[in-house]
């Protein structure tokens, strides 16, 4: 299984917290996006899935794969009344070390998620996936905190383990099986 993250973004260069907002990428993201129709030659897709939001849906398009399905379970981590901001600015607001994988979001203009329910969103997905996964490889385009909890899923790990696990705009990841194990073959790859 293979995971990409969108390209750059504003709010990804910032590090603003992006999940609901629809925000487009940046022309550095594009350019990005425009080096994975090589890196993601070797595989052979029976199953490619976008989120819904417009900056995964293009890289996918500029990726070749436009006719990619769009699956709201892929759509990236609500952050209710965090949507927007940067870990400083929350930190200086609460008065201590916040951190969204350990603390959580708190309800804005919309709800926000926890991390167990993007895990179940997660879930959702990789029940999609292996069936596809048993004869050919499936390729999905999200973003870097539900890409990251859908990884620990696969892996069989606490969700809340993927606060450990970085991924980059614009970079490539690959889940596999290793005698009957969830494994991880490459990860974050930017090139």
């Amino acid at each position: 299984m293979v995971l990409v993250r969108h390209g750059k973004t504003e709010w990804s260069e910032s590090g603003q917290h992006t999940g609901t907002t629809d925000i487009p990428l940046t022309p550095q993201g594009e350019a990005d996006a425009a080096t994975l129709p090589t890196r993601l030659a070797e595989f052979d897709f029976g199953l490619v899935l976008t989120s819904p939001m417009r900056r995964a849906r293009r890289t996918a398009e500029i990726a070749g794969f436009g006719s990619a399905e769009v699956d709201p379970n892929l759509v990236e981590w609500d952050y209710g009344g965090y949507e927007g901001r940067t870990t400083k600015e929350i930190r200086a607001e609460l008065g201590y070390d916040w951190a969204a994988f350990e603390h959580g979001v708190v309800p804005g203009a919309t709800p926000g998620e926890t991390v167990e329910e993007v895990a179940a969103r997660a879930s959702r997905i990789l029940l999609r996936a292996w069936p596809v996964l048993a004869t050919r490889d499936v390729l999905l385009f999200g973003h870097g905190h539900a890409l990251r909890i859908l990884a620990t899923v696969f892996l069989r790990e606490q969700s809340r383990f993927a606060a450990k696990v970085l991924l980059d705009a614009g970079s490539v990841s690959v889940l596999e099986y290793e005698r009957e194990q969830p494994a991880i073959k490459l990860w974050n790859s930017l090139g």
